[in-house]
């Protein structure tokens, strides 16, 4: 069983969610949060990326970017832009982008079922993003960003959820990037968060779909609090967003190499796969992908006897690392070596493209986006996915929700 509780949550006062309400913090850089900050005195970039309001010159994991983004989560609730709920509810989070919707339950989970391994993950976290987190979490007292969980399918959490959304009306209502509509709900009923507690409690697992790093940074700050006696019953919990894992959408994460090629390319190519010239520009099926190289899009198919039936292994990512960027291109590492880039579905293939012309890029790989059920096999099977494996849309906007750790 899984533990998915009720909590009082800190969010936007109604008629400014959407001035307050931004991007993730991960996917936008200093200069693009100072940008889009720089005429809105309620965007949340000031608490989440709070070195936008120090001098440029600064770190963003200077002890100063902390003590600034705690002030000004302090000014945010001070002046009512921010306020805390009075009792514990859960919370429905609706997005809706090109005409397709998923709904998550905003709640609290438990640190200890992540650490017995009911919270599973697919992919490594590196130190130095942990630290990040973790100092701005211990400077906020909160988790300011939530953690997109996903679970199986489950009919009576889904009837209940959209019981409630069919018969309540929404609390913020708006669109934002992307023209993705936003809708959340306050779920204040006892009785039907009991239902949800319940519900909940009978799944086995939950699985990280997105946010690894704020999930291990969560976790071990509630640890470390625990172990120096100064825990709540809060920081003994992490905020998430737990969505069904038929809701769920993942575009595929491409590949853009700088790198030079050899002059026998395409007879190696053709030792693992079925290359072919084409006008397409996104496969249609799995061990498929298209390449953009010198103007020109070819299909490579990987021939059946070169895939693996393994969960990790048959990834359409593990195919092209394995079978042509190490061994044609020595690319071992992709997390360190600077010849390889990625961009994600949402840009189209006309992204890479533009950058092989440009010749920002050699030649450029457009994916076969990776399945939930993908997902979920890797996770159950105690596997760590390729980097880059998924792009989910839409983004979950963070300044909706924080959760309050209590502990100061």
């Amino acid at each position: 069983m899984v533990v998915v509780r009720p909590f009082k949550a800190i969010r936007p006062e109604a008629t400014l969610a959407d001035k307050v309400a931004e991007l993730p913090y991960d996917v936008v850089d200093s200069a693009e949060a100072r940008a889009l900050a720089q005429d809105n005195p309620y965007s949340y970039f000031h608490i989440d990326k709070a070195e936008i309001d120090l001098p440029q010159s600064i770190s963003p994991y200077d002890e100063a970017v902390y003590q600034k983004a705690a002030a000004n989560l302090a000014d945010f609730l001070q002046k009512g832009w921010l306020e805390k709920d009075g009792q514990e509810n859960y919370y429905l989070y609706q997005l809706t982008m090109d005409g397709r919707s998923q709904t998550g339950l905003v709640a609290c989970t438990s640190i200890d079922d992540y650490a017995e391994g009911k919270i599973k993950k697919h992919e490594y976290t590196r130190h130095e993003k942990e630290i990040d987190r973790m100092n701005h979490i211990r400077s906020c007292d909160a988790n300011t960003s939530p953690i997109f969980l996903s679970y199986r399918e489950n009919q009576t959490t889904q009837q209940l959820i959209r019981n409630w959304q069919d018969t309540h009306e929404a609390i913020y209502d708006f669109t934002s990037y992307h023209n993705v509509h936003h809708k959340v709900w306050v779920l204040d009923d006892t009785a039907v968060i009991k239902q949800l507690e319940e519900a909940f409690s009978s799944l086995d697992a939950l699985y990280i779909a997105d946010g690894h790093h704020r999930t291990e940074s969560a976790v071990k700050v509630g640890l470390e609090k625990r172990q120096e006696q100064t825990n709540s019953a809060e920081s003994d919990s992490f905020l998430s967003i737990l969505f069904p894992e038929d809701e769920l959408l993942i575009k595929e994460y491409n590949r853009v190499l700088d790198v030079e090629i050899p002059s026998d390319f395409f007879e190696q190519l053709q030792e693992n796969f079925e290359v072919e010239e084409t006008t397409e520009k996104s496969p249609s099926a799995p061990a498929e992908m298209m390449m953009y190289l010198a103007g020109s899009w070819y299909n490579l198919k990987v021939k059946e006897n070169n895939i693996p039936t393994d969960p990790v292994g048959k990834l359409d990512v593990s195919l092209l690392q394995n079978l042509l960027i190490a061994p044609i291109f020595d690319i071992q590492d992709v997390r360190s070596d600077k010849r390889i880039d990625f961009v994600g579905g949402i840009h189209g293939p006309q992204k890479l493209e533009e950058l092989v012309d440009s010749q920002n890029g050699t030649v450029a790989f457009s994916m076969y986006p990776t399945k939930m059920r993908d997902l979920l096999q890797v996770a159950d099977a105690k596997e760590i996915m390729p980097p880059k494996s998924t792009w989910f849309e839409p983004k979950l906007l963070s300044g909706l929700f924080l959760h309050d750790l209590e502990t100061k």
